[in-house]
């Protein structure tokens, strides 16, 4: 099956008739539809039939859709991939990072780069980590942060900095004489809870370790950022189990935190393509990074 059959035939299906797929592709309606008779009897059978003025799929078109479906995937993924290759010169600076080090370091790292290299062009995304792996790979990022270990073959991983798992709590919580003692996981047994539902590698582990609690905590709010754990229990709506940074946000006064006396530590990593060496405005960045997320773990 020619390409062009392939893009007619995903139009087809996106936009549900001819007159669409041919305004889609930027071609004629005559042409579109010779275009799909041809790839018919290329292939000996129907690939749609007209129901009530629209075109709908034939039994055989919906068994090809799924693999239709993933050659343009993977087509718009190499547009993208050669047109970022294309910018590279001109974006010496394009960072992913989780949602989390974006308000707490990004920002200010980016500032004092800027002082030094006035002339940089800046290019912040916040994204999960699945999604930052794949900015990467198609080099429409140069160097992603993140809290996780990366498993991809195909990536450097620089480790930047170490801390640990944090609980916050309402102010007023505990004790003042208690902020500094690390806080036993049996202590959560119990209590109320946010719950992070982010599948990564750090929440399996601590949920692993929530769920041999008797009584397991209660949880009646679960969300997708450790962000939104933290308004939550600035609220009063319970604990939360957090990363370092996120745990000393707005200087740690909103909320009340001890680190929690349980051997995972929290790694800040930067990752990045091997075949593409930092240049000096990228090394000076980390360098930054590094600088901050040390002083901020240190300062309280």
């Amino acid at each position: 099956m020619r390409l062009r059959y392939i893009e007619l035939f995903h139009a087809v299906l996106t936009t549900g008739s001819l007159t669409g797929a041919a305004n889609l592709l930027n071609i004629s309606q005559p042409a579109a539809s010779k275009a799909l008779q041809q790839a018919e009897q290329q292939l000996g059978f129907a690939l749609f039939s007209r129901v009530r003025g629209r075109l709908q799929p034939t039994e055989q078109a919906l068994l090809l859709r799924q693999r239709i479906e993933k050659i343009i995937q993977e087509l718009n993924e190499l547009q993208r991939l050669t047109a970022n290759m294309s910018l590279t010169d001109s974006c010496p600076l394009r960072v992913t990072c989780t949602p989390a080090l974006a308000e707490a370091l990004v920002p200010n790292a980016i500032t004092s780069l800027r002082k030094t290299f006035p002339a940089t062009t800046v290019e912040l995304f916040t994204q999960h980590s699945a999604v930052m792996y794949e900015s990467l790979m198609l080099h429409e990022t140069d160097i992603g942060l993140t809290l996780q270990g990366t498993g991809r073959q195909n990536l450097s991983r620089e480790p930047l900095c170490r801390g640990q798992v944090m609980v916050i709590a309402p102010p007023g919580w505990w004790p003042v004489t208690e902020l500094k003692r690390p806080l036993p996981i049996a202590a959560l047994a119990g209590q109320p809870m946010i719950g992070i539902a982010v599948q990564d590698a750090l929440g399996s582990m601590l949920q692993s370790h929530l769920a041999q609690l008797a009584p397991a905590p209660r949880t009646s709010v679960r969300v997708q950022t450790y962000q939104l754990a933290h308004a939550l229990v600035a609220q009063g709506e319970g604990l939360a189990l957090v990363d370092p940074f996120t745990a000393r946000r707005d200087g740690g006064k909103a909320v009340q935190m001890r680190p929690l006396d349980l051997r995972i530590d929290v790694v800040l990593c930067a990752i990045y393509r091997p075949d593409s060496p930092l240049n000096a405005v990228q090394k000076r960045f980390l360098s930054l990074v590094r600088q901050l997320a040390q002083r901020l773990l240190a300062a309280v």
